[in-house]
């Protein structure tokens, strides 16, 4: 079981609770974390990430054991503690202005 807290305006548009749990088939990557939550809450497509190109939006982040996990490549492995479920996987809506 696969743990995801996404920002508020995501947790509005999906509807959820700030944490959400999410069973993955095969290894826990960014990739398929992402396909897996846009699967069962389609309205987040392309909110996430580009729906053609796949490249995460620019004023999002990935992090997770305190680590910022947003520029690797979307097919390395999570962390041990996130695919076990023992820590999330944390979407952060990046914060821009001077």
């Amino acid at each position: 079981m696969i743990r995801i807290i996404l920002p508020h305006h995501l947790r509005t548009l999906a509807k959820v609770a700030s944490e959400v749990q999410l069973e993955i088939a095969g290894p826990a990557t960014q990739r398929s974390v992402l396909d897996a939550l846009e699967t069962r809450y389609p309205m987040l497509r392309g909110t996430i990430r580009d729906q053609v190109t796949g490249q995460r939006r620019p004023f999002l982040r990935f992090f997770a054991c305190e680590e910022d996990l947003s520029h690797q490549p979307p097919d390395t492995p999570l962390p041990d503690a996130v695919a076990s479920g023992a820590e999330p996987l944390i979407v952060i809506g990046a914060i821009a202005g001077g």
